[in-house]
């Protein structure tokens, strides 16, 4: 659930950036209050796309998801469990197609709708994103390219930009 202080974030890995091919792998959200989930997911009986290079990026084989991954309609249900409102991702077009993906494989509705987090942001906010994004990863030393702990560095890049002081919000910033 989102509450007015904090936003939900989601990540999403894939077995490849093909917008045509491509699925989710695995999802993580991490809710208002910092709290972490995350799932591996189970190839569609459909879903056959794979890029070697994407595999090297995350580190997760397809036979690891065969053998660990949950069913798509268990994860679709479990988010909807979790989240209502918006939720907040930084790569809008590959996040929603692979939240879309993941859905309409489950056939279920999802209980939430997905927002670029740059819709929390103001222009000065926006323009400091990827240096804060980069000294958060640094700070908290997490792998990135796994979707738990890329939700918690963009909730953590976010709060840092929230709480910058306003001199660093005025114009020309």
């Amino acid at each position: 659930m989102t509450t007015d202080s904090s936003p939900a974030f989601i990540d999403f890995e894939a077995s490849s950036l093909d917008l045509i091919a491509s699925y989710p792998i695995e999802v993580g959200v991490c809710l208002a209050d910092s709290s972490l989930h995350s799932w591996l997911i189970q190839p569609h009986v459909l879903w056959s796309d794979w890029s070697d290079s994407a595999e090297r990026i995350h580190g997760i084989s397809r036979s690891t998801l065969e053998r660990e991954g949950i069913p798509v309609h268990e994860v679709a249900l479990q988010l909807n469990e979790l989240l209502s409102g918006q939720v907040y991702c930084d790569a809008w077009t590959f996040d929603s197609f692979w939240l879309h993906r993941l859905f309409r494989a489950a056939k279920v509705l999802p209980a939430f709708q997905l927002e670029s987090v740059s819709m929390l942001l103001d222009s000065s906010q926006v323009h400091q994103w990827s240096q804060t994004r980069h000294q958060v990863i640094e700070h908290l030393a997490l792998p990135v390219h796994r979707a738990a702990n890329d939700a918690l560095i963009l909730r953590e890049t976010w709060w840092r930009l929230m709480q910058a002081p306003l001199a660093n919000h005025a114009d020309g910033a």
